[in-house]
């Protein structure tokens, strides 16, 4: 199938333009939801004519194609029909997370060289004075908007191959975040093939990752290609969550491990909510273990667990379904895609059934923006993920670990996830996270900290010490376990590595308590 042809009948390579004008356009494409249950409703048509208004609009401000527009703001309508404008235009957008700290912020948008943001309410004072913003709502922002002067459709900007549609930041957890440079066609590309694999037309998705992130934003565009309904909340909050699924019947789920948990948490709702609706879950950012994925039946009885994988770089086309129908056993993430060359490479750069993961596809980034000195590519154009697989005799891919994530201790590589899924087998144990601390023989050594599942009784360390070591060899056992009522969370909806660390080395300075 043609790039062009799978969207719009315009023939728009433009990733902006993926709402099919021949198809209904008075059907509900986005439910804007608040926390608070309030809900408006915007149609296929009603989206697709205010992103033509607005990039109009942004063109006759005098910005030219191919100059960078932020997005500051939570998940909202404005945001989703702004990103569709900046890209019809040939602007390219930036979005921002705004959950970074304040220099941050001011360094991404100084970074990607910003012209203009538009930004909500809540996040305007985040913008630098000297930067000209719009805000969502205000009287400034609807004069943004220059009607068809006919009734014409705005002719969309024309990309070339390499013409960029968004530059995403990662965060990345060394040094300043890195702008991740995404052109029209890798993500028309992803879209196309996700279409194709993902029939979407007769689902309700329900989104609240937030649209600054990969995650998200690819289902946004997903949805509107596939010209099916999205209810959008601004931000994950689990009873919001909750009474969305119930209140739409909501079809299709994105998650991270942590929102499962605190969806768990909110007894009586679920106790009066009918969740039966859910059919899939997509789960990212870590493996779905067999205790959460026993709690995820418990919790959505007729949902089917998708393990996923994706990075901003190399985009969210990596794994799917085996070429042999054969089932996808439940820690792995599929085999291979048929659109996209993968290997594994060990330590000593040779191909193994375990090692880093290097990917090559249609949907990679073109580079980092300004940073011409970190390249993740090989000399023969695979993007190296840092990503550490396993692959087995069947050709199923399951994660181990970042490359980043691994220490060293005693001369044995240890991968905290490795150590996190053999004490979330337990079946008191709901999440755990495991990092290095300094060691005076070994180097380092693992300890934990664990959120307990409700309504089991809460095993003491030493219990739990000598479960892992039913479980795992005897270097890899955590020397320390604490339990916590819940992880921290980086801004990435991840859990917070670095904050925990601090947390055990201060837990490990005080003085024992026997």
């Amino acid at each position: 199938m043609d790039a062009r042809s799978s969207f719009s009948p315009s023939g728009s390579g433009n990733l902006g333009r993926l709402i099919d004008r021949q198809a209904d356009r008075d059907e509900v494409a986005i439910v804007g939801l608040d926390l608070d249950g309030h809900a408006t409703e915007h149609s296929f048509g009603d989206i697709d004519t205010r992103a033509d208004a607005l990039a109009r609009g942004l063109l006759a401000r005098g910005l030219a194609p191919g100059q960078r527009v932020a997005l500051l703001g939570a998940n909202s309508v404005d945001y989703v029909v702004s990103l569709l404008g900046i890209m019809r235009a040939g602007l390219v957008a930036v979005p921002v997370n705004f959950k970074m700290p304040p220099a941050t912020v001011d360094y991404i948008l100084a970074d990607s060289g910003a012209r203009l943001v538009l930004c909500d309410e809540a996040r305007a004072a985040q913008v630098p004075p000297a930067l000209p913003r719009l805000v969502f709502g205000s009287a400034e922002f609807a004069a943004l908007p220059v009607p068809a002067p006919d009734a014409a459709p705005f002719e969309a900007f024309e990309p070339g191959e390499r013409d960029l549609a968004l530059i995403l930041y990662t965060s990345g957890s060394t040094g300043r975040p890195k702008g991740v440079l995404l052109s029209h066609a890798s993500h028309r590309w992803v879209v196309r093939t996700r279409q194709a694999a993902t029939p979407l037309a007769d689902e309700r998705v329900l989104i609240a990752a937030p649209l600054y992130h990969m995650n998200a934003l690819a289902l946004i565009l997903l949805t509107l290609a596939s010209h099916a309904p999205a209810v959008l909340l601004p931000q994950f909050q689990a009873a919001a969550y909750i009474r969305a699924i119930g209140r739409y019947r909501c079809t299709w789920l994105t998650a991270v491990p942590p929102m499962i948990a605190m969806m768990l948490r909110e007894r009586e709702l679920l106790a009066q909510t009918d969740l039966g609706s859910v059919r899939v879950v997509r789960m990212g950012s870590a493996p779905v273990s067999p205790s959460l994925l026993e709690q995820i039946h418990k919790l959505l009885p007729n949902a089917y667990v998708i393990n996923a994988f994706g990075t901003t770089e190399g985009g969210p086309v990596v794994f799917g379904p085996h070429p042999d129908g054969l089932p996808t056993p439940t820690q792995s993430v599929g085999a291979a895609h048929p659109a996209v060359r993968m290997r594994l490479i060990d330590a000593h750069g040779n191909e193994a059934d375990e090692g880093v993961l290097e990917l090559k596809s249609p949907g990679l980034m073109l580079g980092y923006h300004q940073r011409p000195e970190l390249s993740p590519f090989t000399p023969d154009g695979y993007y190296v993920t840092g990503d550490v697989f396993r692959r087995d005799a069947n050709g199923f891919y399951t994660f181990v670990g970042r490359r980043d994530d691994m220490f060293v201790s005693g001369g044995e590589n240890l991968y905290p996830g490795e150590i996190e899924k053999a004490l979330e087998r337990h079946p008191a144990v709901q999440q755990a996270s495991v990092v290095p601390v300094p060691d005076d023989i070994k180097g380092t050594k693992p300890v934990a900290f664990v959120v307990p599942r409700p309504g089991h009784a809460v095993p003491s360390e030493d219990e739990l010490k000598a479960f892992s070591l039913t479980q795992l060899a005897a270097y890899e056992h955590p020397r320390r376990i604490w339990f916590v009522e819940a992880l921290p969370l980086a801004a990435t909806q991840k859990i917070d590595r670095r904050a925990l660390t601090e947390d055990a080395l201060q837990r490990l300075a005080e003085p024992a308590h026997h």
